[in-house]
């Protein structure tokens, strides 16, 4: 298990298209990658900005850490949704951290992510908003991140540090009592509220 990239991005505007009504909204989504180290303070990366902080950032949901595995499937289905070729970057789904060999159905809520000198926690899996499907070009993207259970985690910063891309990550099982592939199938039967 490795980090592949790290992805921040400063507050912009983002166009939605809803029944034919531009309007525009307030998002950090559009992350893109940084080289080099960077500083994990308890609210995040260094740098990185979130818009609503009702259903991203804080304390809880500090960093937002996705498996570089599932955008072969976002690739696929950008294509069907939208018949055109898709060339996908990682930070494309608004993750800060782009996994590899780490999957939603390896991980529980109160796992630890040891990566260079900073300790994360699993808090909870990713709940998709309206901003996920304009971010992906279809209105159905939300939906298929629900039904796929490719959402990605949000981590709680244990202890500040520094990290860096292509560093390991080492996984120190917390008590195991709720798992994010269980959370996941709830929230797609609607019987999962967000944990925070």
């Amino acid at each position: 298990m490795h980090l592949l990239a790290i992805n921040i991005a400063r507050v912009a505007p983002l166009f939605i298209n809803e029944s034919g009504n531009k309007q525009s909204v307030m998002t950090g989504i559009r992350k893109q990658v940084i080289h080099g180290s960077i500083v994990v303070n308890k609210l995040g990366l260094l740098g990185d900005e979130q818009a609503d902080l009702t259903v991203h950032g804080g304390l809880d949901k500090a960093l937002y850490a996705y498996p570089y595995e599932h955008y072969e499937f976002w690739r696929q289905e950008r294509e069907r949704m939208l018949k055109q070729t898709a060339v996908l970057t990682t930070g494309l789904v608004g993750e800060n951290l782009t996994t590899q060999g780490l999957l939603e159905k390896d991980l529980w809520v109160g796992d630890q992510l040891r990566i260079g000198s900073a300790l994360f926690e699993v808090t909870e899996p990713r709940a998709p908003c309206f901003k996920f499907s304009a971010q992906m070009g279809y209105a159905k993207a939300a939906k298929h991140m629900l039904q796929s259970g490719y959402t990605g985690v949000y981590l709680k910063v244990i202890e500040t540090g520094e990290i860096e891309a292509e560093q390991a990550i080492i996984l120190i099982p917390g008590q195991r009592e709720m798992s994010i592939a269980e959370i996941n199938d709830r929230r797609l039967k609607g019987r999962q509220h967000d944990l925070f």
